[in-house]
């Protein structure tokens, strides 16, 4: 992202999640607010207004969100009251919340949560009294000290939820990012993404993937940042998460309904649950 500007990624994938709610049922998720918070009338939506990202990686992209909901629910039906955020983009959870009692914090980069709030209000989309605004820059290692000021209670059980963002961090910032999602005297749980490393990518993707990297640098948010499953899970072991599951774009995919094919995930993208207890 180019300091002093919003997230390009984070329209497109706003965008996206528009588009999609004009489909047919069932959908990879529900989002009624994501075309009031694009800034495009619904009726107006089309796959023009969705910018970069090619088309073949939207199912992905809608699936991941409705995974990240359905843990959300778990985590809210057995007693954590705390989300957080991170890299909240255009997200709109939070103002379609459906658990009363669950608290959340948005934290992301302070151009990206001032240009958000600004089209929250020419929205007119309510902000309840259960959100939070954390501006923070994930490459500060004490990032997650902007939490104390707005409420965070740190012996509380809490959901971390990180998608899209570990890519565009360098390697030293999402180790760090780790290791404080798993500093708090809680249970913790925490959703994230990821992709494999073009070496560790069936050869016949490097080439489509390759060129999408290539593509995302060019708008200014290059990735930087890749695992693979045993590397993902050995660090976050070593922080003391003991249930880690992970699953693949065609696992996901397939979990909600839709028919994937190899073009879906040019990536060998993942998601991963992680918990402490």
């Amino acid at each position: 992202m180019e300091q002093g500007q919003p997230s390009r990624t984070a329209l497109s994938i706003a965008l996206i999640r528009a588009v999609h709610q004009a489909s047919p049922p069932p959908r990879l998720c529900d989002d009624p607010l994501a075309a009031a918070i694009s800034g495009v009338p619904l009726g107006e939506v089309t796959a023009a207004h969705e910018n970069w990202i090619p088309e073949q990686l939207h199912p992905w992209i809608l699936a991941r969100f409705q995974v990240a909901e359905d843990a959300i629910a778990a985590a809210a039906a057995t007693g954590t009251r705390q989300l957080v955020i991170l890299g909240a983009g255009l997200d709109t959870f939070a103002y379609r919340n459906p658990h009363p009692d669950l608290v959340v914090f948005e934290v992301d980069h302070p151009s990206t949560q001032a240009w958000k709030r600004e089209r929250l209000r020419a929205a007119d989309i309510e902000v309840p009294p259960s959100v939070c605004f954390v501006p923070a820059d994930f490459e500060d290692r004490r990032w997650d000290e902007a939490l104390d000021p707005v409420g965070f209670d740190r012996t509380a059980p809490t959901i971390f939820l990180c998608l899209g963002v570990v890519m565009y961090l360098t390697r030293p910032a999402t180790l760090n990012l780790l290791s404080r999602t798993a500093a708090l005297d809680a249970p913790t749980h925490l959703i994230l993404d990821y992709t494999d490393p073009s070496a560790a990518q069936p050869a016949h993707r490097r080439a489509v993937g390759d060129a999408v990297l290539s593509e995302v640098a060019d708008q200014g948010e290059p990735w930087q940042c890749f695992f693979t499953p045993p590397e993902l899970t050995r660090e976050l072991e070593a922080l003391g998460y003991d249930e880690i599951t992970d699953a693949t774009v065609p696992e996901v995919l397939t979990r909600y309904g839709f028919t994937p094919t190899p073009d879906h995930d040019v990536f060998s993208g993942h998601i991963t649950h992680a918990t402490r207890r």
